[in-house]
């Protein structure tokens, strides 16, 4: 089976996933996806990497449709995607596994009580850029630095926080990357005034070699009658 090909940022990695045996049944092809932090899929897209579909934030699929990497007119969105924290299931300390982070102050004496910390790439990914920043603003990050642990995409992270020995681990990315991580579990979004929702479209790469089907894809991604399962996958339309 010919697989069409898609880069995107791994917070759509669930839905696509959720969407593969339904598109297969409409073209009869499968779906080869790569995902990992947007920044770098922007720049393998922008150095003339082939690919069919590609799905990033709004933002950045606007630019590449303005310098035509993707097709204009193909740009769809997807919805919302808050930026929360999360945990392992199994931590063993009772005052770490239903936090208080609603204030700055809670989530800044939850990151300096835990003993890892896990992100997504804070120069290419959008939500470990962001929580970089999050810590700066709560003053801890000398504290905190010898705990971090950075990784190319939040599902990456997400699974070495699943598969640590640390005691007290906390992750922060994107609750798409959260909700399909085995192990894991959702704690919340960011304080008020320190919360970041990003916004996530799909479009039909310019140099697609599959053009029907790469439209195929996109429209059953973002159509109206799927969006139960943008909602499972952790999407909003706020």
């Amino acid at each position: 089976m010919t697989d069409l090909r898609i880069l995107s940022g791994g917070a759509a990695k669930g839905l696509v996933t959720a969407m593969t045996n339904p598109f297969s049944a409409l073209t009869g092809l499968g779906i080869n996806g790569d995902y990992g932090a947007v920044g770098g899929m922007r720049d393998r897209i922008k150095a003339g990497e082939a690919v069919d579909v590609v799905i990033l934030t709004k933002a950045i699929l606007d630019q590449l449709a303005h310098s035509g990497h993707v097709i204009a007119g193909s740009v769809a969105d997807l919805g919302h995607v808050v930026t929360g924290l999360a945990l392992r299931k199994d931590a063993p300390v009772p005052d770490i596994s239903t936090p208080d982070i609603s204030t700055p102050d809670a989530l800044r004496r939850l990151l300096l009580a835990s003993d890892g910390i896990y992100l997504s790439d804070p120069v290419l990914a959008t939500a470990g850029r962001h929580f970089t920043q999050v810590i700066e603003r709560l003053g801890i990050t000398d504290q905190v630095a010898d705990r971090m642990h950075c990784y190319r995409s939040g599902h990456i992270a997400m699974a070495a926080l699943a598969a640590s020995d640390d005691l007290r681990p906390v992750g922060c990315t994107q609750i798409t990357e959260i909700l399909t991580t085995p192990s894991v579990s959702y704690a919340g979004a960011l304080p008020d005034g320190f919360g970041l929702v990003t916004t996530y479209a799909a479009a039909v790469a310019a140099r697609t070699a599959h053009p029907h089907a790469a439209q195929t894809l996109v429209s059953l991604l973002t159509a109206s009658d799927t969006s139960a399962q943008r909602v499972q996958a952790g999407f909003s339309e706020r």
